[in-house]
């Protein structure tokens, strides 16, 4: 246990002391049998959202159910079913989630957005989500399958938003601490102030987490900040202004073999990669209710930060020792990408008669713009630190925009008081742009593309009188091809040219509800069809080399089953307990197959039909238990994933361990929360208890190549303190 961690275990229990002592009041515990009577999907309506007949789930992070400390994506989205999760550190400093068929890599198919705007780096050219929230800070998590892309943009897997926390405004000052020890020298620090004064609410954090890794060289150290003020001007209307920051450092262990894992999973290839994203969201919120039936929502937030990586790129069979030629290490390749984007989004809400019944109209539209700096492949220093500088120039040197506008609206029609039927529109218009250099100003490079394309779909929901529903959607999805794609940083892939667009659509039908406080459920079918689906295959050539290519490998389809249950097993005989044990399981089965597509190897065309989608397991399941009382909450969790495949050609061994087969793996998880003396609280986590032996993903690019092996055994022990 670190100093800092014992200053800080002795500072709160000081302070926490004193302040009981100078209150002197009575002990009052909330009830947390209650917050188990939550929804588990969204409303027909909020704030300016419409959601009747959708697919959607609302997530609550708590503690004692979740590691909120070591952001662990698999325990805080288990009742989500089908959510694949790539594990790429312990330390939750990425969220890599996918869904149906999509591509987990930095939650890169996903509409990732705080608060309701975007958070990922370039929405068309690079979408990958490089800021990362703490998940102490979060309220609740709203997921929108396929049919987010009308309301939200066009991304295969459906929109993801956080919404953080606020201050308590019976509170003039609020404050939150809690610090967390674990594992490998792992140390979480998050600590939050909040309240309201007149007519300001306020809520500000800052959070801090840094540890060794549990692999050799794979040291982080990762800050977040947030602060958000709220004016209410009157009874109708607010403004705030928000920013949020989160950058880390972290130092890659690098991929490995098949063999290298058999041999030891925790070893490290690499000591001098490492890993550096810092972003930056300024945001300006404005609403606005005229009366109560019409709102307004306005928000504009710009995103501008970096992405940066000094690291010796290379398969993992070749050790990164010192060169004899020159008695020094090799030269480290330095990639740096800088983004700078402005978008606002204006949405408007209206409920209005439709005969003797209410009806919704929302409609809204969006501008963005955003210019990405891309500078790869230039020559680094022989150093073992992390030192961006350069020896040589650039081998890549771009200027990628992209202009975005868009319109959409969709109505919710109550056609009987049961029954509604949802119908929407969406059109967009994407100007992209990429000029610059590639190989040290050798090649010219200009590209320009404008698409302008119209996204339909229409929802179905009948309200039974018993609390249940049944609900239906269907569509229309799109995915620009992305030019960071064109232009890739390892030398291990080459790009097809002629790569296009993947245009597609999503289908849902489910039947979702609660009996009383005892039973939750949510089963659905759903159907994906994903057209022009870019992807990875391996080539051989003809002196017998491997590469990957990347292209459009074909039309692919993802359906199958996801199904949600949890059950009360002590309020179903006592409905008055101040205890409860609930059972939970999240099962998905995903079919994700090519319908067609070919590659041609040496000569040959090799028919893709058949073959599994990449990153697409056939079954995950979840299975948790919860014990609950007004002090404790505690969950025991299950984990299983079906194999998967790396690449569409479903490779199944490739001695560098790029791609190849993702073999099955299971996991079990505990979390623990003890809440005492009204401000207190006692936390404890356990990560993968039987130290199972695994890995989610292999890798052709950062921060491998490779498979990179999952954290082993982990745990961490937390002290919490609210006023």
């Amino acid at each position: 246990m670190t100093k800092l961690y014992k200053f800080f275990l002795v500072a709160l229990l000081i302070s926490g002391s004193d302040y009981l002592h100078a209150q002197q009041t009575t002990v009052q515990l909330d009830s947390v049998i209650i917050k188990e009577t939550r929804p588990n999907y969204l409303p027909n309506t909020s704030g300016t959202y419409t959601f009747a007949g959708k697919k959607t789930n609302l997530i609550y992070p708590d503690a004692g159910k979740t590691n909120l400390a070591n952001n662990t994506a698999r325990m805080l989205l288990s009742q989500v079913p089908g959510v694949n999760v790539w594990e790429m550190d312990g330390a939750g400093l990425q969220i890599n989630v996918g869904t149906r068929g999509t591509d987990p890599h930095r939650s890169i198919e996903m509409n990732m957005r705080q608060n309701g705007y975007n958070t990922n780096s370039d929405v068309f050219g690079y979408p990958e989500n490089h800021y990362n929230i703490p998940f102490q800070a979060i309220s609740e998590i709203q997921y929108v399958r396929g049919s987010a892309a009308l309301q939200f943009g066009s991304q295969f897997g459906g929109m993801m938003n956080f919404k953080i926390k606020e201050g308590d405004s019976t509170k003039v000052f609020g404050f939150e601490t809690e610090q967390s020890g674990g594992s490998n020298r792992f140390f979480n620090s998050y600590n939050a102030i909040g309240g309201k004064v007149g007519k300001i609410s306020y809520y500000a954090y800052y959070s801090a987490r840094t540890g060794d890794g549990w692999r050799p060289d794979a040291a982080f150290n990762y800050r977040a900040y947030y602060a958000n003020i709220r004016y209410q001007f009157n009874s109708k209307g607010s403004i705030a202004l928000q920013f949020s920051r989160s950058d880390y450092r972290q130092q890659i262990a690098g991929g490995l073999t098949d063999a290298q894992f058999d041999a030891n999973n925790r070893q490290s290839t690499r000591f001098r990669n490492f890993f550096n994203p810092e972003i930056n969201i300024p945001a300006l919120l404005f609403n606005y209710a005229f009366n109560s039936n019409t709102r307004l929502e306005v928000t504009s937030h710009v995103l501008f930060g970096q992405r940066n990586s000094v690291q010796f790129i290379n398969t993992p069979n070749i050790a990164d020792t010192v060169n004899t030629k020159t008695n020094n290490y090799n030269p480290r390749q330095v990639d740096r990408d800088y983004y700078a984007g402005f978008t606002t989004e204006a949405r408007l809400l209206h409920t209005y008669k439709l005969g003797n019944l209410n009806s919704t109209f929302t409609t809204g539209l969006r501008y963005f713009e955003e210019t990405t700096k891309r500078r790869q492949k230039g020559t680094g220093t022989t150093a073992s630190d992390f030192d961006l500088s350069l020896v040589k120039p650039y081998g890549i040197d771009l200027k990628l925009h992209s202009l975005n506008y868009a319109v959409f609206a969709e109505n919710t029609f109550q056609i009987a008081p049961a029954f509604t039927v949802t119908p929407g529109v969406r059109y967009e218009v994407i100007k992209t742009t990429t000029s610059g250099v590639i190989n040290n100003a050798s090649f010219p490079i200009g590209y320009k593309g404008n698409r302008n394309y119209p996204l339909f779909g229409t929802g179905l929901q009948y309200q039974f009188n018993n609390g249940s529903q049944l609900y239906a959607n269907i569509s229309q999805a799109y995915r620009p091809y992305l030019y960071a794609a064109v232009t890739p940083a390892d030398q291990l892939t080459i790009i097809d040219p002629n790569i296009k667009d993947s245009r597609g659509y999503d289908i849902d039908l489910g039947y979702r509800g609660h009996i009383s406080s005892i039973l939750n459920y949510d089963v659905n079918g759903f159907y994906v069809y994903y057209g022009n689906r870019a992807g990875t295959l391996t080539q051989t050539d003809a002196n017998n080399v491997t590469h990957l290519f990347a292209t459009n490998i074909g039309n692919a389809v993802a359906k199958g089953v996801e199904a949600y249950a949890s059950v009360s097993l002590l309020r179903s005989f006592n409905e008055h307990t101040d205890w409860d044990l609930r059972l939970f399981n999240s099962l998905a089965y995903t079919h994700g197959r090519y319908t067609s597509g070919s590659i041609n190897q040496n000569g040959s065309n090799i028919g893709l039909k058949n073959n599994h989608t990449e990153s697409t397991p056939d079954w995950i399941n979840r299975t948790g238990l919860t014990f609950l009382s007004s002090h404790i909450t505690s969950t025991i969790q299950y984990s299983y994933t079906s194999k998967s495949f790396s690449d569409a050609n479903n490779t199944v061994f490739n001695p560098t361990g790029a791609t190849g087969l993702v073999p099955a793996y299971r996991i079990a998880d505990w979390a623990f929360n003890y809440n005492f003396l009204k401000n207190y609280r006692i936390g404890a986590n356990l990560n993968n208890i039987f130290n199972a032996k695994y890995f989610t993903r292999r890798i052709n690019m950062y921060p491998g190549p490779g498979i990179l092996p999952a954290d082993g055994r982990t745990f961490n022990i937390s002290l919490g303190l609210k006023l």
